[in-house]
């Protein structure tokens, strides 16, 4: 068996493709979808996605805004530039892009953030709506994750096991919400989890978010499964240097029924649904 392909990049395009249909409509009733992103300091990671999402807006014609803050930058200052953004009404959506400099409180950040602009999907409201299946802002992570689901035909997961490797706020705990939600039973599994391959290798729906790279093997994973692989990891210099995931793709790839690459993967849908929340923000804006 040779696993298919989920491509992450096409089906961004696709998607992406509808947003820019439903963003032209918005603006014919003269109102733009406008995205805040801030950057606080120059971590050359999240320079590249900066960069990558401002390009995106532009790419289904949504206006953003770019505030670069030095990394001197106190917390006092930020939250202030958030308060700010928060009463502009050109303004649908606000991304902090995280981390930020240790001075400043990323929990207060995301506190800060009004509910009705929180496109990260990380405030507290919004993951509280999410956790009792009235989900408005989602995590742009998990909610691509499950797009890329329904692409294979999988948006009733009823009858499936789906196990989570990681239970962080951004990924592990909305996404299991979301295939809760989708009728699948589910799993979350963490470094406090004893057997981990056996867990595993009962998942229907294996979603690996565990931050370390190529930690899936192929013998962890059942036979025709769906591999949805979160991780992003570059190996050392000596080792080539490449991006891969939390999945062994070459020797996965031998046992799974579907699998997502890294990259060309989960990343490009990331970011597409920040675009779709940024819409989400703006139609809610008109009401």
């Amino acid at each position: 068996m040779t696993a298919q392909i989920i491509d992450g990049k096409a089906l961004a395009e696709k998607v992406r493709g509808r947003i820019a249909e439903d963003v032209a409509a918005l603006k014919a009733r003269g109102v733009t979808p406008g995205l805040a992103v801030v950057l606080v300091g120059d971590d050359p990671a999240s320079q590249v996605y900066v960069k990558n999402k401002v390009a995106a807006c532009a790419n289904v014609g949504m206006n953003s805004v770019m505030h670069r803050l030095p990394a001197s930058t106190s917390e006092a200052e930020l939250l202030a530039l958030v308060d700010q953004l928060n009463a502009d009404k050109t303004i649908h959506g606000i991304l902090v892009q995280f981390p930020v400099p240790k001075q400043i409180s990323q929990e207060h950040v995301i506190a800060r953030i009004s509910p009705d602009k929180d496109v990260d999907g990380l405030h507290a409201d919004s993951a509280g709506a999410l956790m009792i299946g009235t989900p408005k802002f989602v995590s742009c992570t998990p909610l691509g994750c499950m797009e890329m689901l329904k692409e294979i035909g999988m948006q009733d997961l009823r009858g499936k096991h789906a196990v989570v490797i990681g239970r962080s706020n951004l990924v592990g705990k909305p996404i299991a919400m979301l295939l809760l939600h989708a009728n699948a039973t589910v799993t979350i599994c963490h470094s406090g989890t004893k057997d981990l391959p056996s867990i595993t290798r009962q998942a229907d729906v294996l979603i690996a978010a565990v931050g370390k790279a190529l930690f899936i093997k192929a013998e962890m994973v059942k036979n025709g499964a769906v591999v949805i692989d979160v991780g992003i990891n570059r190996l050392p210099e000596s080792s080539g240097g490449r991006l891969v995931g939390d999945v062994d793709f070459d020797g996965v790839k031998a046992v799974a029924g579907y699998i997502t690459p890294v990259p060309g993967g989960v990343g490009p849908m990331t970011i597409t649904m920040l675009l779709q929340n940024t819409l989400l923000a703006a139609r809610m804006a008109l009401r």
